[in-house]
């Protein structure tokens, strides 16, 4: 379970979360929506453990333990996963490399022996299997070349191998057309489990036509103002963020 406590993040001079609270159970698929400039990408950064930010007051408990004294590399073992809005290229580092050392780093970091090149090639195939990745791309450098569908799928196929326990989707479906937010998506769908929590954040309601959320989180002026089912993204759909805005504003 992911507990956000009273987080208050700035960077320089600009206050960017203020006194923010957020309870993602296990199992749970929680979305966060809202305007451009509020602080949900900051949010995701921070979990993470993204540096340059500023942590001012606040907890980030995953299963009870803080996280925020930890590297980004111990977060990652203890089960935080962050799919980027915009998946960098990396020309010259084969995927199945890079893949192979994102698994081994984190093993190690764990305690747990490195995987064999046999039973890591055998875990990716299946995996690839599961969500429909086809093997040409796993022989190419990592990103280099690939549309704006098979590089978010790319970063599906990272988590079905990471196996995080929290999965943070920041604008996942930023760039892509319908074809390739469905076949993300039930990549998602494909790893959800009653014990793996996701954290999608997201402007607009079309990719939670296909990843139904089990809570939608408002989020405005750096906190949590508003939290209902999936019929609330709905009504933003409709309405906008305007109201809520407004309301925070006048606070």
């Amino acid at each position: 379970m992911l507990e956000v406590k009273n987080l208050t993040v700035s960077i320089g001079d600009r206050k960017i979360l203020d006194g923010l609270n957020l309870t993602v159970k296990d199992g749970e698929v929680a979305a966060i929506m809202g305007p451009n400039g509020t602080g949900k990408s900051t949010l995701s950064y921070v979990i993470a453990g993204k540096p340059d930010y500023t942590v001012e007051s606040g907890e980030v408990l995953l299963d009870g333990e803080n996280i925020l004294e930890m590297g980004a590399d111990e977060r990652a073992a203890k089960g935080v996963f962050l799919a980027f809005q915009y998946p960098v290229e990396i020309p010259g580092v084969a995927t199945m490399t890079f893949l192979k050392a994102a698994l081994n780093a984190q093993r190690r970091q764990r305690g747990e022996d490195e995987m064999t090149t046999p039973a890591f090639a055998k875990k990716v195939r299946e995996a690839a299997e599961l969500l429909g990745i086809k093997n040409e791309i796993l022989k190419r450098p990592l990103n280099v070349g690939f549309s704006g569908g098979e590089k978010k799928r790319m970063d599906i196929l990272q988590m079905a191998l990471l196996e995080p326990a929290m999965a943070i989707l920041d604008e996942t479906d930023s760039g892509l057309d319908i074809d390739a937010i469905r076949i993300v998506a039930e990549g998602v769908n494909k790893l959800r489990t009653g014990k793996r929590s996701f954290l999608l954040i997201t402007h607009y309601q079309r990719l939670l036509n296909y990843i139904v959320p089990d809570t939608v989180h408002v989020m405005a002026q750096g906190k949590i103002v508003r939290t209902g089912g999936k019929e609330l993204a709905l009504e933003l759909e409709k309405n906008g963020y305007r109201d809520f805005v407004t309301a925070t504003a006048a606070e």
